[in-house]
């Protein structure tokens, strides 16, 4: 099984910024640590502050992975360039926040991706990532 993980804007300053928010572990720190957690799976990973090339790495690999883990930042809010991307691959793909947006601004309340996303899961700190990798290895309970 091969998941990528994508992560937007601002999330490569993890464990420097906002760490009341974010926590103070970097993601590659963190990625680390769970990537033994599940060795059946061929991890990519990618991370851009650029609209664009989150665009274009969902276009790449939105055809040949079994599953991706998205957190597309503030892109989440704004974005009708990853949306469309998301609809546009086979892929599955599950929204991830660490934050948990519904209590936070009100802007950041709607999420222009969420209704082409597979699901979103939100709030659980880094937690939320190792959430949304499982929910490509639950059963089909249908």
């Amino acid at each position: 099984m091969k998941i990528s993980i994508v992560n937007g804007p601002n999330l490569n300053l993890l464990g420097k910024r906002e760490k009341g928010i974010y926590g103070s572990r970097s993601f590659e720190a963190w990625f680390e640590k769970i990537k033994p957690m599940f060795p059946q799976i061929e991890f990519d990973y990618f991370q851009s502050n650029i609209e664009g090339e989150i665009v274009t790495f969902l276009q790449k690999t939105g055809f040949s992975a079994d599953g991706i883990v998205l957190n597309a930042g503030a892109y989440t809010h704004t974005s009708v360039a990853i949306r469309d991307a998301i609809a546009a691959i086979t892929a599955p793909v599950v929204e991830v926040h660490i934050s948990n947006i519904l209590t936070r601004e009100s802007f950041r309340h709607e999420s222009i991706i969420g209704p082409v996303c597979l699901g979103s899961i939100m709030g659980f700190s880094l937690d939320s990532y190792r959430l949304g990798i499982e929910s490509f290895l639950k059963p089909d309970l249908d």
